[in-house]
């Protein structure tokens, strides 16, 4: 008899296939990575940003400026390597959350030094 309470072992059934998910990102070509990594960066700063249907529920600029920072990373160290038909639609992506950010911030940054604008250049709205 089991206690209800009691944490329960996953079966064999449940557990991951570690090795069916090694082949299968093998499969996948390393664009499509980095596209996926960038739209999650994407998704995430525009919910920290706060401009999903719960809006300020779940508002952080601090959050919000360390996934536009990263996202602005990945995409300045990876527009050699991916094309302008999958780099074009991220940049701009990109440049809708830096306007976002600058928008919601009480105190906006100085031109340049608004999140990701390391890589990007100065942002004006």
């Amino acid at each position: 008899m089991s206690d209800a309470t009691s944490p329960q072992e996953p079966s064999a059934q449940e557990a991951p296939d570690f090795d069916a998910m090694t082949r299968d990102i093998a499969e996948v070509p390393a664009v499509e990575v980095i596209v996926t990594v960038a739209v999650n960066l994407m998704s995430a700063a525009a919910v920290k940003l706060g401009l999903t249907e719960d809006g300020d529920d779940h508002k952080d600029l601090d959050e919000a400026r360390k996934l536009v920072h990263a996202l602005a990373g990945l995409l300045d160290a990876s527009a050699t390597e991916i094309s302008s038909f999958h780099a074009a639609p991220l940049r701009d992506g990109l440049k809708s959350l830096q306007l976002a950010f600058r928008e919601a911030s009480l105190v906006p940054d100085e031109p340049g030094q608004g999140p990701g604008e390391k890589y990007t250049g100065p942002v004006y709205g």
